[in-house]
C-alpha cells in the first residue's frame, strides 16, 4: 500500500483531525466542526465544516463519500453523492449533506459525517474522432446489460 504525505491545517485547537478507524479501512472519518448542534429536516441540505483545511500531493484528488452507517440508520447522505477536491483547493473542507429520511436528524460537534479517501488522478488527452469502435453491448443503455 502507498503512503503520501497529506498536510492538514487546523482552523481551532479542537478540531478532530481525519483519521483510518481500522488498519483495513480506504477512507478517513471527516468530523463536524460545530459551534452548536445543526438539525436538518426532512430533505433538508446544510453545509456542515470540518475546520479543516488541506493541502493535497500533485496528481492527487480527494473523494468525500457518505458514511453507509449514517446512510442506512438515519438517511443522511452527501447532496453530490460523491465531491471532489482538487490538489489546488486551499479552503475549509465544509460536506453537503442531506437528510433523506422522514424524521429530522441532530449532527453535533465531532460526529463523523462522511469519509475522505486520496486517490490518484489520471488525466485523459482528448482524440476527436469520426467513428467509434463497435462493442457488444453498442448503444444499448440503462438496463440493456441483464434481464431487469
Amino acid at each position: 500500500m502507498q503512503k503520501i504525505n497529506l498536510k492538514i491545517q487546523k482552523l481551532d485547537e479542537k478540531v478532530t483531525v481525519p483519521c483510518y478507524q481500522t488498519e483495513g479501512a480506504a477512507g478517513m472519518d471527516l468530523c463536524a466542526f460545530l459551534k452548536e448542534p445543526v438539525t436538518l429536516k426532512s430533505l433538508e441540505r446544510k453545509l456542515i465544516p470540518t475546520g479543516l483545511k488541506m493541502e493535497l500531493p500533485h496528481g492527487y484528488e480527494a473523494q468525500v463519500r457518505p458514511r453507509s452507517g449514517m446512510s442506512i440508520k438515519h438517511g443522511i447522505t452527501l447532496v453530490n453523492c460523491v465531491g471532489t477536491i482538487d490538489e489546488d483547493y486551499r479552503g475549509e473542507l465544509c460536506v453537503p449533506v442531506i437528510n433523506l429520511s422522514t424524521e429530522e436528524f441532530t449532527i453535533q460537534n465531532g460526529d463523523r459525517i462522511a469519509q475522505m479517501i486520496i486517490a490518484p488522478v489520471t488525466k485523459a488527452e482528448i482524440s476527436v474522432v469520426t467513428e467509434l469502435s463497435d462493442t457488444q453491448r453498442g448503444e444499448g443503455g440503462f438496463g440493456s446489460t441483464g434481464k431487469n
